[in-house]
């Protein structure tokens, strides 16, 4: 299979909504290239979005495997607004391993609203860290993998796993690392932002970008621009509360509780990291962010209330209340399509490890968090192939 030179080939792991979205964003911008409105950036290191290739996918669902892209990304249970319905992508849908990916609460809700496993993938002979799964299966399952990402010379895969899937995203992980792939890590399991992880990919000669993408105008990019301007008119945050509520297969997922721990600990990194920058103690501070409540009616859109109660000149309360609404899904695809053409650049450039600017604008678990400013400076100057001190740190050696 011969590689087109201006294309970078995308392989997606979990083909949901945010990938639906996803999909439909590069071929609308591909379609419609003079349209720019939207993207956050047009042109990162000479790519644009109409330069991403996807071609193939993995999941677990009955209904989406063994399916192309431009059907799989409209089959249940994936609810995301269609803002562009005509797909041409025939990337083939295979067979992933459910591992940890699924939360067995899921079974109690209608076909409708949660995913389709096919009865094989629950036969259990392996109990690790609680999870319940076929480890033959899972090695058979790996090898066919590998051969599928390398048949399809795939360069960047995105983890769109459900919350919680700890062991399933460390078994990509461990793939991209055998394969020299680049991995965007859009969940809250900590890789890029994990030392002993981000060690192996540099050791590897890869670039990656990660953890836990943060929507482009979603809760968690509001709460640092609010903390930030809080601090920067010499407020003191005395409490800032972030609550949010949606209906589709993510929210439903983080009904199991105990999947939420690495989701509440990444959406409060938000927060506290303004704090962490200024050397601001917060231990006089009530710092909460996290999901809330799943709510079918809702579908994709996800509702974000905010209450920050600050103490401004003299001790002088101010409080603010404010509610978002917004279509998760699509909020979140234009980031992604700036991470994969970041990371990809990277790659051309030889730089190694977590890129540091890029995944502190797209990502709520950097490995290093920064003020908003200097993450843009960073992914401005990566878009323009120049090298900062903070990426020429990360050239290969």
């Amino acid at each position: 299979m011969q590689k087109e030179t201006n294309k970078i080939r995308v392989a997606i792991l979990g083909v949901g909504n945010c990938a639906s979205s996803l999909v439909q964003g590069v071929e609308y911008y591909t379609k419609f290239s003079e349209k720019t409105s939207g993207l956050m950036a047009d042109n990162i290191g000479g790519y644009k979005a109409e330069n991403i290739e996807f071609v193939c996918g993995f999941d677990v669902d009955e209904r989406k495997i063994g399916l192309p892209l431009k059907d799989a990304i409209f089959a249940r249970p994936n609810c995301t607004i269609v803002l562009n319905g005509d797909i041409t992508s025939e990337a083939p849908i295979y067979r992933s391993p459910v591992i940890d990916g699924v939360s067995p609460q899921m079974e109690a809700y209608p076909e409708s609203n949660r995913f389709v496993i096919k009865d094989e993938l629950k036969t259990t002979d392996s109990l690790v860290d609680g999870v319940v799964y076929d480890q033959d299966l899972v090695h058979s399952l790996r090898a066919e993998i590998v051969q599928q990402l390398k048949d399809h010379q795939v360069e960047v895969l995105i983890n769109y796993l459900p919350v919680g899937s700890q062991l399933a995203t460390e078994f990509y992980a461990e793939i991209c690392i055998e394969l020299g792939i680049s991995l965007v890590n859009c969940i809250p399991v900590f890789i890029a932002s994990d030392p002993v992880w981000e060690q192996k990919f540099i050791d590897a000669g890869i670039p990656i970008i990660g953890d836990d993408m943060r929507s482009q105008f979603g809760a968690s990019i509001v709460s640092q621009m609010l903390q930030e301007l809080a601090f920067e008119r010499g407020h003191h945050v005395k409490a800032h509360i972030q609550r949010n509520v949606g209906g589709n297969t993510d929210f439903l997922n983080m009904e199991d509780k105990n999947r939420l721990k690495s989701k509440k600990i990444s959406k409060e990194n938000v927060i506290r990291a303004q704090n962490d920058i200024r050397g601001i103690s917060t231990q006089d501070s009530f710092l909460h962010a996290g999901p809330s409540e799943y709510i079918a009616f809702y579908g994709d859109n996800k509702v974000a209330n905010f209450r920050l109660e600050l103490e401004g000149f003299m001790g002088a309360p101010v409080i603010l209340d404010a509610q978002l609404s917004v279509q998760d899904s699509p909020n979140s695809a234009g980031v992604v399509i700036d991470a994969i053409r970041y990371v990809y650049v990277a790659r051309e450039l030889g730089l190694v490890g977590a890129l540091r600017g890029p995944s502190a604008s797209t990502q709520k678990t950097p490995p290093q968090q920064m003020m908003f400013s200097d993450a843009i400076y960073e992914c401005h100057a990566l878009a323009k192939r120049e090298l900062t001190e903070s990426t020429r740190k990360q050239l290969k050696k």
